[in-house]
C-alpha cells in the first residue's frame, strides 16, 4: 500500500514532471530541426550536382571495390618494394624503382621512408609552435599580465594564425617558395603556435597564483615570477597539450602533402589518382600503423611527465 505525497512531495513530483516533459519537448525540437538540416544538405547536394547525387548513391563503394588488389600479397610487396609476378613495365607494378638506397644493397621501401618524412615535419612543426606558443602564452594570461592592450594584441596574433587551415596557409607558401617539406613545416607551425599558444594560456589562467604572490612578496620580477611560480605548475599541461598537437600534426602533415607539401600524402594521392590499388592500401595501412604508434608513444611520454598517479583512479586503485 502506497502512502499519499505530501504537499512538499506533490510539489517535488509536479516539478519533476515540468522538467520532464520540457526535456522532450527540446529533444523533439532538436531532431526536427536536425532532420531539416539533413533534408535541406541533401537537397542542396543533390542540386549542386546537377540531380546525380541519388542517382550515384547506390555506386557509392564502387571506389572502395576497386581498392581490392588481385593478390593480397601486392599490398606488402608495395610496402616494402618487392619484386611484383604482374610486372608489366608500367608505374602501377614498379615497386622496387622507388627503394631509397642507405648503403650496398640495403634499402629503406620508399614508403617507409616517405612516412618518415611526414613524422619530420611534423615533429619539427611541433617543437617550433611548442616554443612560439610558450613564449607568447604568458603575455596573453590575464592573472599575469595588466596591460590590456598586449593581452589583447597577443590573443589576437594566435587568433589569426590558427584561423586559417594548414592546407591554406601551405597552398599560399607553396606558391610562393616552390613544393617541398619547407612550405609544409612553415604552415603547420603557424598554425601549431596559434593552437598551442591559446591552450597554454588558459592552462595559466588557471594556475595557483600562491607562489607568484609569495615570489612578489620577496621582490622577484616578473620573469622570475613566471619561471619559478607558474611554468613548474603548467610545465605537464603543456607537454601534454604538444604530445596531442604531434598527433594532430601527423595528420595535417599527410594532407598538406597531398597538394605538393611532401611526404607520404603527395603518395598517396598519386596511387588514388592513378587507380593503383595496392600502392594505395600499403600507404593506407602504413598511416593508420603510423598513427596508432604515435598515439601510444605520446599515452607513454605523457604517463611518464604527469606520473602514474594521475591514471591510478581509471585503473580502480
Amino acid at each position: 500500500m502506497t502512502m499519499p505525497l505530501s504537499e512538499a512531495g506533490l510539489a517535488v513530483e509536479q516539478h519533476w514532471r515540468e522538467l520532464a516533459g520540457r526535456r522532450r519537448l527540446y529533444t523533439a525540437g532538436g531532431l526536427f530541426f536536425l532532420f531539416i538540416a539533413l533534408s535541406g544538405s541533401l537537397w542542396f547536394a543533390n542540386d549542386s550536382n546537377a540531380g546525380k547525387f541519388f542517382d550515384r548513391l547506390p555506386h557509392f563503394f564502387d571506389f572502395v571495390d576497386q581498392l581490392i588488389p588481385r593478390d593480397g600479397f601486392e599490398v606488402w610487396r608495395a610496402m616494402f618494394d618487392l619484386p611484383s609476378p604482374y610486372a608489366d613495365g608500367s608505374l602501377k607494378f614498379d615497386y622496387p624503382e622507388g627503394r631509397m638506397y642507405l648503403f650496398g644493397s640495403f634499402y629503406m621501401p620508399e614508403y617507409v621512408y616517405k612516412m618518415l618524412e611526414t613524422i619530420n615535419i611534423a615533429l619539427v612543426s611541433t617543437l617550433i609552435g611548442f616554443a612560439f606558443g610558450f613564449l607568447l602564452c604568458f603575455l596573453a594570461a590575464s592573472n599575469l599580465v595588466t596591460q590590456r592592450w598586449l593581452r589583447f594584441f597577443v590573443r589576437r596574433f594566435l587568433e589569426i594564425l590558427r584561423a586559417f587551415p594548414e592546407i591554406v596557409i601551405a597552398g599560399f607558401f607553396l606558391a610562393v617558395l616552390s613544393m617541398g617539406a619547407i612550405p609544409a613545416i612553415i604552415a603547420v607551425s603557424l598554425h601549431t603556435v596559434g593552437a598551442l599558444g591559446k591552450l597554454f594560456f588558459e592552462v595559466v589562467e588557471n594556475a595557483d597564483m600562491k607562489s607568484d604572490e609569495g615570489l612578489r612578496a620577496v621582490g622577484g620580477n616578473w620573469p622570475e615570477r613566471v619561471w619559478f611560480g607558474i611554468v613548474p605548475q603548467v610545465m605537464p599541461n603543456f607537454l601534454s597539450y604538444a604530445l596531442l598537437r604531434l598527433e594532430i600534426n601527423v595528420r595535417a602533415s599527410t594532407i598538406i602533402g597531398a597538394v605538393g607539401g611532401g611526404g607520404i600524402g603527395e603518395a598517396l594521392r598519386l596511387s588514388i589518382s592513378r587507380n593503383h590499388e595496392a600502392k594505395t592500401i600499403a600507404i593506407i595501412l602504413l598511416l593508420f600503423c603510423t598513427i596508432v604508434a604515435v598515439d601510444q608513444f605520446s599515452a607513454w611520454l605523457r604517463k611518464k611527465l604527469v606520473g602514474e598517479q594521475a591514471f591510478a583512479f581509471g585503473r580502480g586503485e
